[in-house]
């Protein structure tokens, strides 16, 4: 996606990352580029600058990233573009540090002004670009400070410091709205569906003026910002903690090359292992028939996401598709969360998998779960998240959510159990646990919102 600035010489291109939730930016001027919180896959950013005939001269960092891993060092080290980073920043490689009121210019048009934003993080810079033809602040690209409709989570670098960093975080954003025009364009790295964002919102851009007059952050006094956010904070993915030390260490070029190809017994012994052989497929296909033992994280979902929110970090991970371009695909995924190489992987479909027969499991809605409640007991599991379960759920469920599920396998009850979530790709998630369990269960793909209609009843303050 590209997109003109106002001002004729300069070009805005978003690089989105929806699966994560995140975007990078890609700003030149005709001639020379820079680029704000690239992801890891660089591949992407090269090929745009090739498309639009630019040298890339600088990287910028708005902080250390807690939801992935950067492709800022390598990018740099590729191109030979300066690589920018907060000169706070505990880096173990060489960077151009930068602080507060820090200027660069960035070939004849552009001029970047670095803003102390803290909140996110401590060391949280946003960055303002000006025409340098003209002076006019025309865009603010503020990382995860100023987001739409919402700030970055403070929360992430442990309870002892949050009550410290969301005071920041309002005071952040009010030296935003403070200091720029109404008109400049508001461009965050999170927001989109990332769980570093503390709300989601559904707009695709925003301005200065328009935060100031939505964005809670700017319209509520700061204990009542504080209050409301604090509250409504709920789990974050568990390799989150992996991604700082990470970008830190200055992470390297990712290797996308094909991991080695395992037949049906490499497979089985993998799993007898107790290494995690993934099936790539949608739910629909994994229900009717996997390998045994297989654990079914779709690419139609939040493939990294809840793969590295589960996995004990570590755990060899084999990959299964019908096709490389699955396998490629789940590859570039999981390097942007810091899994670097698969074990191994396999292409086809569960009958080239499995050396033995295959497992199954029925899918259903909530409208077969309201008829079959009628003639036996059944164990009724939600996977959804705490808060989503405390604000309404089925009652009599057992709540487990899905990222505590594998450690908590014998927290659900005994009987034949029908999982669900909110909309039936984590219901499936957990169903490939419970089936490699050897629980006898059924996956309900529907939406929760069709619990009640369906006749189940539906209790909690949002039900």
């Amino acid at each position: 996606m590209s997109a003109r600035s106002p001002h004729a010489d300069l070009t805005v291109v978003p690089i989105d990352t929806p699966t994560l939730g995140d975007r990078s930016y890609l700003v030149h001027d005709g001639e020379v580029a820079l680029v704000v919180d690239p992801q890891r896959d660089i591949d992407r950013v090269l090929d745009l600058l090739d498309a639009h005939g630019v040298r890339l001269t600088h990287v910028f960092e708005t902080h250390i990233h807690n939801d992935y891993v950067t492709g800022g060092l390598a990018l740099a080290r590729r191109t030979g573009a300066q690589y920018l980073v907060n000169g706070e920043d505990d880096v173990s490689f060489d960077r151009s540090p930068v602080a507060d009121g820090d200027v660069v210019e960035v070939g004849g048009r552009m001029r970047v002004t670095a803003l102390a934003t803290p909140g996110h993080t401590f060391t949280h810079l946003s960055y303002v670009l000006a025409d340098g033809a003209t002076g006019e602040q025309v865009a603010v690209f503020t990382g995860g400070s100023l987001l739409f409709g919402s700030t970055g989570r403070p929360d992430l670098l442990g309870a002892e410091h949050t009550d410290d960093l969301v005071r920041h975080q309002h005071a952040s954003a009010h030296r935003l709205a403070t200091l720029l025009p109404d008109d400049a364009a508001v461009l965050p790295t999170h927001g989109f569906g990332s769980f570093c964002s503390a709300t989601q919102s559904d707009a695709t851009a925003s301005t200065i003026g328009r935060e100031k007059a939505s964005n809670p952050v700017l319209t509520q006094d700061e204990q009542t910002y504080v209050d409301e956010l604090l509250a409504g904070l709920g789990a974050h993915p568990a390799y989150y903690a992996h991604m700082a030390p990470a970008n830190l260490a200055g992470p390297s070029e990712p290797d996308l090359t094909p991991p080695a190809e395992a037949d049906a017994a490499e497979l089985r012994r993998r799993i007898e292992a107790g290494e995690w052989v993934v099936d790539l497929r949608d739910r629909t296909a994994f229900a009717a028939g996997h390998a045994p033992g297989t654990l079914n994280f779709g690419l139609d979902g939040g493939f990294a996401t809840y793969l590295g929110w589960l996995i004990t970090w570590g755990t060899p991970v084999t990959l299964l598709g019908r096709s490389a371009d699955d396998v490629a695909e789940a590859q570039r995924e999981l390097v942007r969360i810091g899994i670097d190489r698969p074990a191994a992987h396999a292409t086809g479909g569960p009958e080239d998998w499995s050396d033995r027969a295959l497992g199954s499991f029925p899918t259903a809605t909530f409208a077969d779960l309201a008829q079959v409640r009628h003639h036996r007991e059944v164990v009724v599991l939600d996977v959804r998240r705490a808060d989503e379960h405390d604000g309404a759920h089925v009652a009599g469920a057992v709540n487990v959510p899905v990222h505590e599920l594998p450690r908590r396998l014998a927290d659900v009850p005994a009987g034949e159990v029908w999982v669900h979530c909110a909309g039936g790709y984590r219901a499936s998630v957990a169903a490939s646990f419970l089936a490699a369990a050897g629980r006898t269960l059924v996956a309900v793909d529907d939406a929760f919102d069709q619990a009640g209609p369906a006749g189940l009843p539906v209790v909690g303050p949002d039900a």
